[in-house]
């Protein structure tokens, strides 16, 4: 029996493993390539060039690997790649890259993209990931592993978000979050760290303090970025969070929340 619904239309140039499953009304375009486990709802629009690995769930009315608008995408052969064990829920929107950037938008492993999400061209999602419902990220976001966005969150293009990182239901981000940082507000604005996170996923108590003194550190004592960062260089050198951490901002092309 077929796992390919009768009123699906996939192109014939397609590639599906053999038990992918694929509902009523999807549209499957030529140049796509979806890995074995994967299940495909009703409704769903995928275009190519995209790639999708194994055991993802994509659910109806979501458009993936569309052209992005940006004014400066005219049609050349840009890419999608999607890795394993991924979550996408209803409506979610993500476009493939540009060739003025790395002509790909790439999202990794066991994320969750809850309803009405959007992911731009050319933006970067690590592993672990979590984009809650009507988040939207502009071209070019980079977002780092098990980083949280909560709901109507919206990020500015060109930002990096951090791991570990958490934002507020409907904050602005236009400068970049360094990892671990609990932002919110519009504009953004550094709150603490994501310290309930850091202990859901076994950070150790001493580590989760290294971090706090850390914080302090660069948002509360009035010291200027680079003042903060050598003054860290000793814990910096002890903790390897403190290190992710303090590289997060060193790293910063927009500067940081603060």
């Amino acid at each position: 029996m077929s796992l390919i619904d009768p009123l699906a239309i996939v192109d014939p140039s397609a590639v599906l493993a053999d038990d992918v499953t694929v509902g009523p009304w999807t549209i499957i375009g030529p140049e796509v390539e979806i890995g074995a486990g994967s299940i495909i709802a009703s409704h769903v629009v995928i275009k190519g060039p995209t790639r999708i690995g194994q055991n993802n769930h994509i659910y109806q009315f979501s458009s993936i690997g569309e052209d992005t608008p940006d004014l400066k995408y005219q049609g050349e052969a840009t890419r999608l790649v999607i890795g394993d064990h991924n979550v996408i829920r209803e409506g979610v929107t993500i476009h493939r890259g540009t060739v003025q950037d790395r002509s790909e938008t790439t999202i990794g492993d066991h994320n969750l993209i809850m309803a009405y999400a959007h992911i731009g061209h050319d933006s970067v999602i690590g592993n672990h990931c979590i984009l809650v419902n009507n988040t939207a990220l502009a071209g070019h976001v980079h977002m780092d592993d098990w980083a949280i966005l909560s709901g109507f969150t919206l990020v500015h293009q060109y930002c990096h978000i951090g791991a570990h990182s958490f934002t507020a239901m409907g904050t602005a981000v236009g400068k970049d979050i360094p990892a671990f940082i609990t932002a919110a507000g519009n504009p953004a604005v550094a709150r603490s760290m994501n310290f309930e996170g850091m202990r859901r996923r076994g950070f150790s108590e001493e580590a989760i303090q290294a971090l706090r003194r850390a914080y302090k550190t660069v948002y509360r004592q009035g010291l200027t970025v680079d003042a903060a960062l050598e003054k860290l260089a000793d814990s910096e050198a002890q903790h390897p969070e403190v290190a992710v951490f303090c590289e997060s901002i060193r790293q910063s092309s927009r500067g940081i929340t603060r």
